[in-house]
């Protein structure tokens, strides 16, 4: 869902986007999004099984573009130039409010609330970026990589450090981790990255996946769940 800008379109040569949004769990209002970031291997065993030590590395991160996202009740349309496209399932944290330099027991301040999301990925394409030492936009940032479910209030929901996060794809468990194994916590994400960029209201953080990520095909569905949020389906459309 998106909201159009109030703005007149006399202002400008052309009308500009409409900002997105996603909805918020039981509310009529939405959550404007400012920026999406994603930290790379930040489960463990995630990391082990894409060939790298996670306990030498600090974290690192990626962005998306928020018009990437995908709302719930949409369907996940399988992307061009790719023929191995990945599913990951991620915890996803919404910024209530920002700043830079943010002290790691200030952090959790900054957080609205947290949905369940997916990060795809074309596969093939990241590996030859790798191979060449290139950025990953065109493996991460394509249309529609993001999808995304309803953000919970951490009013209502408590800050997420535990619980079950999984994927199925046509009823099959693909990914079934515990949020307590992530590497680098959400407080340690938020300070770390708020040293890297000035963290604003409507940003987003992907925080990282479980190990079990694999190749979907059209005709699936996908099915991602973590304890104490609603689970969110996405057909792969051809």
């Amino acid at each position: 869902m998106t909201s159009e800008p109030s703005n007149a379109a006399s202002t400008y040569i052309f009308a500009p986007a409409a900002i997105p949004t996603l909805p918020i769990k039981a509310s009529d209002a939405l959550f404007p999004v400012h920026r999406i970031y994603c930290v790379g291997r930040n489960f463990a065993d995630h990391a082990i099984e894409m060939g790298h030590d996670p306990d030498k590395e600090p974290p690192f991160f990626f962005q998306k573009n928020p018009d990437t996202l995908v709302l719930p009740g949409e369907d996940f349309p399988y992307p061009s130039a790719s023929t191995d496209v990945h599913h990951e399932v991620e915890l996803v944290v919404a910024l209530k409010s920002g700043g830079s330099d943010i002290p790691v027991e200030h952090a959790l301040d900054c957080v609205y609330g947290y949905a369940v999301g997916l990060d795809m990925t074309r596969r093939d394409l990241q590996a030859e970026a790798k191979k060449h030492g290139r950025p990953w936009e065109v493996a991460k940032a394509f249309e529609r990589s993001a999808p995304c479910g309803f953000i919970h209030p951490a009013a209502e929901t408590g800050h997420l450090s535990e619980g079950a996060i999984r994927l199925t794809v046509n009823g099959a468990v693909r990914q079934n981790g515990n949020l307590n194994q992530m590497v680098w916590k959400v407080p340690e994400m938020i300070a770390y990255l708020s040293r890297l960029f000035t963290l604003q209201p409507g940003d987003l953080i992907f925080a990282g996946t479980p190990a079990g990520v694999g190749a979907i095909e059209k005709g699936d569905t996908m099915v991602a769940h973590i304890d104490g949020l609603d689970e969110i389906t996405f057909n792969v459309a051809g």
